[in-house]
C-alpha cells in the first residue's frame, strides 16, 4: 500500500514522504502521472480520476498554465503572472486536495533558461512559506536546461538543488531533448540524435546532485516527442533507461538495480507497452498533457453539437419559443461535461501506468 509510510497520507505530500512515494513506485514497477493543471476545473478533473481509482497523483503547473491560472489579462513580461498563478494555484491545490483522500504532489513543469525568473520567484515563495509551516509551498519544481550544454545545465541544476535541498523539495531535471512544441518551447527541428541521452551523461548528473540531495529525478531522453504523433513517427527506445540504471550501478557500486529516478516526458500517443518498459527500468512519473487536452475538449465540444439548439439564444429552444435555456448554457453544466471526459482519460493512463488500486 503506498500510503502505508507516508506521514501524511492525504493532500499535498512533501519531503521524504516524496522520496518514500517514488521509492515504492520503483519498487512495485509503477509511475504516477503528471497531469498538466491551468485552473480549478482541470485540478478537478485529474483528483476526481485519482480518487475514483484509488491512485497517488501529481498536479503540475507550466509556465504558460501558471499564466492562465492568474489570468491572460496579467502583464507577464517579467514572469510576474507565472508566478502569482502558480502561487495561487498552489494554495488552491493544498486547500482542496484533502478532500480527495488520496496523496497529492505538488509540482511545476519544464523551466526553461529563459523562464528561471520564474522558478525563483517560486522558490521565494517555497521559503517564506517554510518559514511559516516547516515545508515548502510546492512538493517538487522542474528545471529544464537541455537546450544548453551539458556542464551549464548540471552546474546550474545543481545550484538550484542546494536552494531546494534545505526544505527536502524535488527538483527534477532534464538531460537529452524533448523534441516537439510544449508551452512556447519548440524543438521541432533538433537533431534526432539529440533526442537520446547518454549514460554517461546520467551518471555525471547523479554523481553531481547525489551529493547534494536525494530529492531529485532525471528527465533522460530516449526519443520522447511533445504532443502526438502517427504510430511510427516517433521512435522511442525504452530500453536505454535500462542501460542507464546498469551504468550508474556499475560506476557507483550501488546495491540497488535502479538507482536513478526517472521521468518519461512526452508520453502523449505512445504504446502501452513502451510505457510498460520504462516503468520496468525506473519511471517512476509519466507526464501527460496533450491527450487531456483533446480529451476535455471532448466532452465540451460533444455537449454543444447535441444541445446545440438550446444555446444559441438565452429563450427559446425546440420545446417552445418562451422556454429559457439556463440550465443549458449555465458554465457548470458544459464546464462539467469537459472535466468528465478529461477524468476519464486520466483513469486510463492511471491504469496503464499500473497506478490505480495502489492505495
Amino acid at each position: 500500500m503506498a500510503t502505508k509510510n507516508l506521514s501524511r497520507k492525504t493532500g499535498v505530500i512533501v519531503g521524504d514522504d516524496v522520496l518514500k512515494l517514488f521509492n515504492y513506485a520503483k519498487e512495485k514497477e509503477f509511475a504516477i502521472p503528471a497531469i498538466n493543471v491551468t485552473s480549478s476545473s482541470t485540478v478537478v478533473a485529474a483528483l476526481e480520476a485519482a480518487r475514483d481509482k484509488k491512485a497517488p497523483i501529481i498536479l503540475q503547473m507550466s509556465q504558460g498554465g501558471s499564466a492562465y491560472f492568474a489570468g491572460k489579462g496579467v502583464a507577464n513580461d517579467k514572469q510576474q503572472a507565472s508566478v502569482a498563478g502558480a502561487i495561487a494555484g498552489a494554495h488552491y491545490i493544498r486547500s482542496i486536495a484533502p478532500s480527495y483522500d488520496i496523496p497529492v504532489i505538488l509540482h511545476t513543469d519544464h523551466c526553461a533558461k529563459k523562464l528561471l525568473p520564474w522558478l525563483d520567484g517560486m522558490m521565494d515563495e517555497d521559503e517564506k512559506y517554510s518559514k511559516e509551516h516547516g515545508e515548502p509551498l510546492f512538493s517538487s519544481h522542474m528545471i529544464d536546461l537541455s537546450e544548453e550544454e551539458v556542464d551549464f545545465n548540471i552546474q546550474t541544476t545543481a545550484k538550484y538543488l542546494k536552494r531546494a535541498a534545505p526544505m527536502k523539495q524535488w527538483l527534477e531535471m532534464e538531460i537529452g531533448i524533448t523534441g516537439g512544441e510544449e508551452d512556447g518551447v519548440n524543438n521541432e527541428d533538433v537533431d534526432n540524435n539529440s533526442l537520446y541521452t547518454q549514460p554517461e551523461d546520467i551518471y555525471n548528473i547523479y554523481k553531481t546532485l547525489s551529493a547534494i540531495s536525494p530529492y531529485f529525478s532525471i528527465a533522460a531522453g530516449f526519443g520522447n516527442v511533445h504532443g502526438v504523433y502517427k504510430p511510427g513517427n516517433v521512435k522511442l527506445h525504452p530500453e536505454l533507461l535500462g542501460k542507464h540504471q546498469a551504468f550508474v550501478k556499475e560506476q557507483t557500486g550501488s546495491k540497488e538495480e535502479k538507482p536513478v529516478f526517472l521521468v518519461f516526458h512526452g508520453g502523449s500517443g505512445s504504446a502501452k507497452s513502451e510505457y510498460k518498459e520504462a516503468i520496468s527500468h525506473g519511471v517512476i512519473k509519466v507526464n501527460l498533457d496533450t491527450d487531456l487536452q483533446y480529451a476535455y475538449l471532448t466532452g465540451i465540444r460533444d455537449y454543444v453539437l447535441k444541445k446545440k439548439d438550446y444555446i444559441m439564444s438565452s429563450v427559446g429552444n425546440p420545446e417552445g419559443e418562451d422556454k429559457p435555456n439556463k440550465k443549458f448554457f449555465d458554465p457548470r453544466v458544459w464546464v462539467r461535461e469537459g472535466e468528465k471526459t478529461m477524468s476519464a482519460r486520466v483513469q486510463e493512463g492511471l491504469v496503464d501506468f499500473n497506478t490505480a488500486n495502489q492505495l
